[in-house]
């Protein structure tokens, strides 16, 4: 006698199908109503229709519980009778969380009893390969994180071996020992970790747990391995995790590049059913589904230029950083940070501070769209001028008189540019901040940035104190960067951080006139042959703006340098430098970097 019958039975209906509405006396009733509760999640009312309940219950829930199915499905029923006893097949379809399904086809024995039919109990019922005292598991399989690399193919991440230093408080024996063994050893890679660290990480483990002390690169795990490795208690694991070469290189940029490939490879992982023996080990696979291996993560990061900025910024012992970025294109080339940067953040992307002088370029790039100066037109630039009580002077007091704009420009006249700026309507430098993208909000796949905050000023003094870089005004050095991209592009370049993707940008106004950007071009060649920036003659056609900017109670100055040499653009600061002399110095050593000399 066969039947044949299909039912896809959600995880989440708890009702069984009453046996009064079939013959309670039939194998294939019995059957339908196992797999019924089955496929529902009810493993009691399937476990009572066996001859094992309890054996029944206990495997059934371990494998639900393994499995966490959303749901089961049953079909393709069949029963062939012969007396007392019976065969049932039929085919078992899981599917199983994050879309994955697992089907087969499996059969069970069934038995005449004095109170009706019952399914023979036997772990096959479930799986033909399942023995007694086996269990389910499911495991995953993930798919090898790929390398990073950079624009020209070479690796900025690549997979390495970590090792993990743990250590079981319980086979420690002396403890103290042990900790002061393991400070000693490991301080050197990670300040935090000391005696004291380690014996108060011990001391905190719950009973039966380990501590973690710390994971080692490979390399630097050999270095200490002598001394380690035989420690009492201490134990050690082996994982591979995508690392840079040198382990100071872009912290900035590089682990978020890392996350993205690593949830690349957690969309490609795959997956398998595994049976387990009483001991926990695999004892055979019962399906798998290979992982998906990912491609190569390519960057717009050029490892030459992010080490040129890396090595410009060594020397430099405040806070510093360098974004650099492909004008034409506003790919990233470079994100650096020094150290006392790196333990404050990431400063180059998203950090805010007041821009100084180098807010000029967008100060005149206001002043020229409205018509009030071209670039040879003659602007006063005293020594102070005077806003509602508010004196702002130029550095030092200089007085230049009466100087075209582009001198003006070029000197950093702060007196010029607050009296332009005082002039103009209260939205005139947000807009034309905008114009060149500070101010505007980019959505940038593998990258969190700030450009900064122009925002509009209705006071005569707020915005002369705005049009030389002070006031209310604040960008980051990627803001910057990216306003340089926009003088030279002429317009504000969408930036990447990785080819093949593309960012979505809110807030950005129209690109300024041609004829204004030219003006501004010039007027930023000029701070490079007889400016403030003259420290850079000797290198070809490197055009830009310098900016001093006070911060907190006015005695304490951040150096800048923006501008652009061919197709690359930059911003350079070093906080609380002073003045900015030694953001030009940095913005040369990068630049010939670059260039190779």
């Amino acid at each position: 006698m066969a039947r044949r019958r299909g039912a896809a039975l959600a995880a989440a209906l708890l009702t069984v199908l009453p046996l009064a509405a079939c013959s309670a006396d039939g194998p294939e009733d019995t059957l339908a109503a196992f797999l019924t509760a089955l496929g529902s999640g009810d493993v009691a009312a399937a476990a009572a229709k066996t001859d094992s309940p309890d054996a029944a219950k206990a495997t059934l829930t371990q494998i639900r519980s393994a499995l966490k199915p959303d749901s089961v499905e049953a079909a393709d029923e069949s029963v062939k009778q012969s007396g007392d006893t019976a065969t049932g097949r039929y085919r078992l379809t899981w599917h199983l969380p994050k879309g994955r399904t697992w089907t087969y086809t499996a059969d069970a024995q069934l038995r005449s009893a004095e109170d009706g039919w019952q399914v023979h109990w036997q772990p096959t019922v479930v799986h033909p390969q399942l023995t007694e005292q086996q269990s389910l598991a499911l495991v995953a399989d993930p798919a090898q994180p790929p390398p990073v690399l950079d624009r020209d193919g070479f690796p900025l991440l690549r997979p390495q071996t970590v090792i993990g230093v743990v250590v079981d408080p319980a086979k420690t024996g002396d403890t103290a020992a042990v900790a002061n063994q393991l400070g000693s050893a490991l301080h050197r890679f990670d300040p935090t970790v000391t005696a004291r660290s380690v014996l108060d990480g011990i001391k905190a483990t719950k009973p039966g747990s380990a501590y973690p002390v710390l994971s080692l690169r490979d390399t630097d795990y050999e270095q200490v391995k002598p001394v380690i490795h035989d420690l009492p208690g201490v134990r050690f694991t082996s994982q591979e995790h995508l690392l840079a070469d040198d382990r100071d290189t872009g912290r900035q940029v590089l682990p978020a590049l890392r996350t993205m490939v690593e949830q690349q490879a957690a969309d490609g992982a795959g997956w398998r059913i595994v049976s387990l023996d009483v001991t926990g080990s695999e004892a055979a696979e019962l399906f798998a589904v290979p992982p998906k291996e990912p491609p190569a993560l390519t960057s717009t990061l050029s490892g030459h230029v992010q080490q040129a900025a890396e090595q410009a910024l060594a020397p430099v012992p405040a806070p510093a950083a360098i974004v650099a970025l492909q004008a034409s294109t506003g790919q990233l080339l470079a994100v650096a940070q020094n150290p006392p940067a790196d333990a404050q953040g990431p400063l180059a992307l998203t950090g805010r501070f007041p821009p100084g002088s180098t807010f000029k370029i967008v100060t005149a790039t206001a002043a020229l769209s409205a018509g009030r100066v071209k670039a040879d037109s003659p602007v006063a630039c005293p020594g102070t001028v005077t806003f509602s009580g508010r004196v702002i002077p130029n550095e030092g007091r200089f007085d230049l008189a009466t100087v075209p704009l582009a001198k003006a420009f070029a000197q950093s006249c702060n007196t010029t540019f607050a009296q332009l700026s005082a002039g103009l309507p209260p939205t005139a430098l947000t807009d034309a901040a905008r114009s060149l993208g500070v101010g505007a909000d980019f959505v940038i796949p593998g990258l969190t940035t700030v450009t900064g905050s122009v925002p509009k000023a209705d006071t005569e003094v707020q915005r002369a104190e705005n049009g030389f870089g002070q006031g209310t005004v604040v960008t980051s050095p990627f803001g910057m960067a990216l306003a340089a991209a926009a003088v030279q592009s002429g317009k504000v370049p969408v930036p990447t951080v990785v080819k093949g993707t593309t960012a979505k940008v809110t807030g950005l106004g129209p690109p300024a006139r041609p004829e204004v950007l030219d003006a501004v071009r010039s007027m930023m060649r000029d701070v490079v042959t007889n400016g403030t920036a003259t420290a850079l003659r000797d290198l070809p056609d490197v055009r830009g703006k310098t900016g001093t900017a006070q911060f907190g109670d006015g005695t304490h100055s951040h150096g800048w340098f923006v501008g652009y040499q061919g197709d690359l653009a930059l911003a350079v600061l070093l906080t609380d430098a002073g003045s900015s002399k030694p953001a030009v110095e940095a913005a040369h050593r990068f630049l010939a970097g670059v260039a190779g000399k």
